[in-house]
């Protein structure tokens, strides 16, 4: 298996699905049961809304998915009784001790209260809903699914496409940092792209690498992360900077500067820029060191006082 591009629950649990009818379109019922089959079976589905006007959800959909309507009229102007039903639901379902997670299939931001509640009593929140659902309820659940990326990535079949500029998707730019900071993390070294997986999936509750047009989190990181490669071995595959400098070239090459500046640089900030001109992706964090002056009082060759930068007596 090359990778790990989702991070499931260890044991096939038993959900509650609550779809939210009049805020979900019926297009997306096969991709709801697709992405719910990955995660465990359903010993509820029930579907709120006013059956007295047409949503989409008609009666031959319901039958076929095994969803139970639930008829909620509007009494008052202004309130939203499917909102309502849904949660009081929610509540009794979880008091019967019955499942261990619910999927709340909205893009309704009146739910992520009741995401956070569910979560507080240890139950498994999979939220469903359009790429335009605020961040607030994606982050308020383990795991969240934009369903309009996610169905045009299945009917694509890998091609990828830009985000739209109004979609509440973790940026790439998140990404990157989360990859790179893992990578810091393990000394500058390679990691198991297994484990990036886990830590975006962990990190970025509605990580998946559908929703930027890829089918593989290697294709992802390929195109999308010009800093890093990728490289097979064995049966696993990693990622690296695309830098292989060493501690010890490095070291090297700035004791051959301060020679060269006749053994004393004055400012920190002078080396610094020398060493960003020659070497275009230098950070030192990959040597496990947020600045350089970090770095430079880890060598043995070299002394710091104040600004001033100069060798050491051999």
């Amino acid at each position: 298996m090359e990778e790990i591009t989702e991070l499931l629950p260890i044991e096939r649990m038993q959900f509650a699905v609550l779809i939210d009818a009049d805020n979900i379109s019926s297009k997306y019922a096969a991709t709801i049961f697709e992405e719910l089959e990955k995660y465990g079976l359903t010993s509820y589905r029930r579907i709120y809304g006013n059956w007295s006007r047409g949503n989409g959800w008609n009666e031959g959909m319901l039958l076929e998915y095994s969803i139970m309507p639930v008829q909620q009229f509007s009494y008052t102007t202004g309130k939203n009784a499917t909102d309502m039903a849904m949660v009081i639901d929610a509540m009794d379902i979880l008091y019967k001790n019955k499942v261990q997670g619910f999927c709340l299939v909205t893009s309704d931001s009146d739910f992520t209260r009741l995401a956070m509640r569910l979560r507080e009593e240890n139950m498994f929140v999979l939220g469903m809903g359009e790429s335009k659902t605020p961040v607030a309820l994606t982050r308020a659940c383990n795991r969240f699914i934009h369903l309009n990326l996610v169905a045009e990535q299945n009917k694509n079949g890998g091609e990828s496409g830009a985000l739209e500029p109004e979609e509440n998707v973790t940026p790439i730019s998140e990404i990157r940092a989360a990859v790179l900071a893992l990578i810091n993390e393990n000394g500058g070294n390679q990691v198991d792209l297994s484990r990036i997986g886990n830590r975006l999936n962990d990190k970025f509750s509605d990580f998946d690498v559908r929703n930027y047009g890829y089918a593989k989190l290697s294709t992802l990181i390929d195109q999308e992360l010009p800093e890093v490669n990728i490289r097979k071995g064995g049966n696993q595959y990693y990622v690296q900077r695309q830098s292989t400098l060493t501690k010890e070239e490095l070291e090297r090459e700035i004791c051959e500067m301060i020679r060269k500046n006749g053994g004393m640089i004055e400012n920190l900030s002078i080396l610094n820029d020398e060493l960003h001109k020659k070497y275009k992706q230098l950070d030192f964090r990959q040597f496990g060191y947020s600045r350089i002056s970090s770095f430079l009082r880890s060598l043995k060759t070299v002394n710091i006082h104040e600004n001033q930068v100069s060798l050491k007596e051999s």
